[in-house]
């Protein structure tokens, strides 16, 4: 489809749906008639306003009171438990990676496609570097109304990301009065303490009102040594009596040395000691990384927002909303791992390795482990900070409209501290002034002035202008035809600039180069409520939703999107639903203009280190993710029960032309032999991968992004929800579960199915996840109880093997929260609770990610109690 034609197209349906809108002359009779004391609502996943809650597609509300039971001082806690999420989520568990960012991933597809807004608008990606997606801790709690949570497509609606769901943040902008929260909290173990502060203050006036919040939080850290699970990283061997066992391993990254012998038989492995003797090297001497590493990071947070409302005439009202996030986060790891290669120099470095096997003018491959510098200690300060500004109101025929712009930035600086530049300490090896086979060369003085703190920086920007209308053409035999139609016009730019060593490759890795990269796309859409049949035997009412956007990117040029759903209300009691849409991702700036960096990649090779050195960066010729995706469900709500529903939904969703990385072991099967010799070099994946062998038998190669994945899930969402009165309490009871039924993943022609299995990189996709909630509150308290289900799950790296692995599945979990509230005169409330009420451990399973674990998966704190003061004026 060509630019012009798409774009004049998009542009000519809008307007005329604007214009024919506006001067449709039963339009007022149309509106008045619909009746004027009906409240009109709009839903998540509809720009159309409507009477009833339950539309095609499967939206998921969770209440301000609901937030607060959990204790939540982030919404990464309260989203993250949610049947629907799965795979990797960075939180506070991830240690190793996360950088202080927090997301949300629906249907374990990727936080990529999961698209989140605030107030029904974009929110500018944030976390650090060239965010690629939104930081969940730039959302703030105290100030949240609902969480509108959409478990569907939703691109013709809103664009690209909206792939597995949208999750829409709606802000308290109608509060009038004062509300203060204090909340602390203790783990059971005496750390992770946390001190979350907020205050909330709302007024109206004779043509407005104004809502301005503020919250703090302070979030200690938990050492991965402060738990028994995490204390050492495990590994698994082979007793005498031929059993699979336990055994605290580490990394041969050791202190003071580890003259590693490759393939050579006539030399041993050494292992060095503070005295400058050198001995055979054991498991003994590996080195414990896990009490240098943080089970849960710490974190301070500042959230400021400010939203307003203004009416300029009886028929236009001003809107503005301000937020501003400060993030201090932290992470730590064990010190730095060195390697380098050099020639024995007997004569220089000293006879010391003679004795063992060792002579004059061998290469020396030379692994240590810094302690001599410190532990390695990861600091963010990210700032963020969005501003909406725009006009609302009513034309003479009813319909509403808006218009406004949307400016968002994000700035990031990362510091990483007692790194040692191996760049300089080589060429001081080479000059014969620095000898790396002596201890005192690598301590003190003599080190100092190869250490270095790594300096980042990066951002995102975000511009969006807009313009929406919607109402009631005209009406029809079954009812009102509803209509919103909009244009859309966004810029996304992004940056990182690298450490100065680091971008010149001088200090320890491959050069990292720069990010710098921007795109714009200009968007219409166009949604349509089509009542089709009312008051009719078994058919009391059927409605027909659809909509179309159609979009143009400066980057790959024109396409659009499209829905279709259809509600069928057979009774009051009972309506069935569907939806079926496409929907796409197009390419962030991260992926396709940031610049080449080095990675390290676990790999399985007869020869080579079990980590490899691969060479990422972004790709400019990468195009949109394409996605079809259907729902068919139920919703039940009898009337000889009154406050049961019962929704039961089943989701398919393909993605093909996904945007993803070849497997690095698939490139190390396909381009290496099992000698180390490189083979297949006339393909066109071993030519692009450009493979080769470093010293110290380390493979290093590229893998760019490209358009060459495929992902497929499907599954059954079931929500049971009662409300009733007894015994003079009200009561309020649900259980939500998901049944997972695929999720495959397809990557260069090799597809993996993860329905049921935990990976050490990806997450976990348990089969079944279950949520179930009950509360209650009386005249002057409240309480609630909360159980989550998490099936088991098999290991990915033993699926075909597990009787090669100790631990070759997790068994299923349940985590017990219990909280409750006393309200005290003069709008007091005192609210107690304790998470993980049963202090259950995360499970081990033998290909584990992190802690002996998965962080993304598991609670890591174990039992967490927390006190709040609230007072509401």
């Amino acid at each position: 489809m060509s630019k012009q034609t798409a774009v004049a197209k998009a542009v000519r349906f809008s307007m005329f749906a604007i214009a024919s809108s506006a001067v449709s002359s039963g339009v007022a009779i149309a509106q008045e008639s619909a009746g004027a004391d009906v409240e009109r609502i709009e839903v998540t996943g509809s720009r159309i306003q409507r009477t009833d809650m339950e539309t095609a597609s499967p939206v998921t509300t969770i209440d301000a009171a609901s937030i607060q039971a959990t204790g939540a001082t982030s919404i990464d806690e309260v989203l993250q438990k949610m049947t629907s999420a799965g795979g990797a989520m960075t939180n506070p568990a991830v240690n190793n990676g996360s950088l202080g960012n927090a997301s949300i991933n629906l249907r374990g597809l990727g936080s990529q496609r999961t698209l989140v807004l605030v107030n029904s608008r974009r929110m500018v990606n944030s976390g650090t570097g060239a965010a690629a997606r939104v930081d969940l801790n730039t959302i703030p709690v105290s100030m949240i109304k609902r969480i509108e949570v959409l478990k569907d497509g939703a691109s013709a609606v809103y664009g690209t990301d909206a792939v597995a769901g949208v999750v829409n943040i709606i802000l308290k902008d109608d509060f009038e009065g004062l509300e203060m929260n204090l909340q602390t909290g203790v783990s059971g173990h005496g750390d992770g303490e946390e001190v979350s502060f907020d205050i909330t203050m709302g007024g109206s006036f004779d043509r407005g009102n104004v809502v301005m919040g503020i919250q703090y939080m302070d979030r200690g850290g938990v050492g991965q040594g402060d738990r028994d699970f995490s204390a050492c990283p495990y590994a698994e061997r082979t007793n005498d009596q031929g059993e699979l066992e336990l055994y605290c391993a580490g990394s041969v990254y050791s202190e003071f040395g580890h003259i590693y012998n490759g393939s050579d038989k006539n030399v041993t492995d050494l292992q060095g000691s503070a005295s400058g003797e050198w001995k055979e090297f054991e498991d003994s001497d590996r080195y414990n990384y896990a009490p240098s590493s943080f089970l849960y990071t710490p974190m301070q947070r500042l959230n400021i927002t400010a939203l307003g409302n203004y009416e300029l005439t009886d028929d236009i009202n001003l809107f503005a909303e301000a937020m501003h996030t400060k993030r201090w986060s932290s992470q730590s790891m064990a010190p730095q791992p060195i390697y380098t290669s050099f020639d024995y120099d007997v004569a220089t470095m000293g006879d010391a390795l003679v004795s063992h096997g060792y002579k004059d003018g061998d290469e020396i491959a030379y692994y240590r482990r810094m302690s001599d510098v410190g532990d390695r200690l990861f600091s963010q300060v990210v700032d963020t900070s969005r501003v909406v500004l725009g006009l609302e109101g009513y034309l003479d025929s009813g319909f509403q409209w808006d218009a406004s712009i949307n400016y968002g930035r994000n700035d990031s600086v990362e510091h990483l501290e007692n790194l040692v530049n191996m760049g300089s300490v080589n060429e001081a090896i080479e000059a014969g002034t620095f000898n790396p086979l002596q201890q005192s060369s690598w301590q003190g003085e003599s080190i100092n002035e190869f250490v270095y703190t790594e300096l980042n920086s990066g951002g995102s920007e975000m511009f969006i202008a807009s313009a929406n209308i919607a109402g009631e053409l005209y009406e029809l035999p079954a009812g009102y035809l509803g209509i919103a139609a909009g244009v859309e016009h966004r810029k996304d730019k992004a940056w990182f600039v690298p450490d100065s060593l680091t971008s010149q490759g001088l200090a320890n890795d491959p050069k990292v180069e720069p990010t710098q990269g921007e795109f714009d796309v200009n968007e219409a859409y166009v949604e349509l409520a089509v009542p089709l049949l009312a008051d009719l035997p078994g058919a009391q009412q059927v409605d027909l939703s659809a909509a179309m956007r159609f979009f143009d990117y400066s980057t790959f040029g024109s396409d659009s999107t499209w829905k279709l759903g259809l509600t069928w209300r057979v009774y009051d009691d009972l309506m069935f639903r569907g939806v079926a849409s496409t929907a796409f991702r197009a390419p962030t700036v991260n992926e396709l203009f940031s610049g080449e960096s080095p990675s390290m990649d676990m790999i399985t090779h007869p020869v080579a280190q079990e980590q490899a050195v691969t060479i990422r960066g972004g790709n400019p010729n990468l195009t949109p993710e394409e996605a079809d995706i259907m729902t068919l469900g139920m919703v039940y709500s009898p009337s000889w029960l009154d406050g049961m529903s019962l929704t039961v939904d089943y989701y398919d969703i393909e993605v093909t032309n996904a945007i993803a990385l070849v497997d690095s072991q698939y490139i190390v099967d396909q381009c290496v032999d099992a000698q180390g010799n490189l083979i297949n070099q006339g393909s066109a994946l071993c030519q692009s991968a450009a493979v080769e062998m470093l010293p110290g038998n380390r493979l290093q190669f590229n893998n760019q992004l490209q358009n060459i994945g495929a992902e497929k899930t499907a599954g059954i969402d079931v929500n049971l929800a009662y409300s009733f009165d007894a015994a003079g309490i009200d009561w309020r009871t649900s259980v939500d579960s998901t049944f997972l039924l695929k999720n495959e993943v397809t990557v260069t022609g090799d597809t993996v199915d993860y329905t049921g299995l935990i990976t050490k990189l990806s997450g976990g996709y348990a089969r079944n996840k279950t949520n179930m909630e009950v509360m209650a509150q009386g005249e002057s308290w409240s309480a609630a109880y909360n159980v989550r289900f998490i099936s088991g799950m098999d290991d990915y790296s033993f699926v075909s093997k597990p009787e090669e692995a100790l631990a070759p599945s997790t068994g299923s979990v349940f985590y017990h929260d219990v909280s409750a509230s006393y309200y005290l005169p003069k709008g007091w409330k005192v609210t107690a609770g304790v998470k993980n009420l049963f202090d259950k451990e995360p499970p081990y399973y033998t290909g584990y990610n992190d802690s002996n674990t998965d962080p993304y998966s598991f609670d890591t704190m174990g039992r967490y109690f927390y006190l709040q003061f609230n007072l509401s004026m």
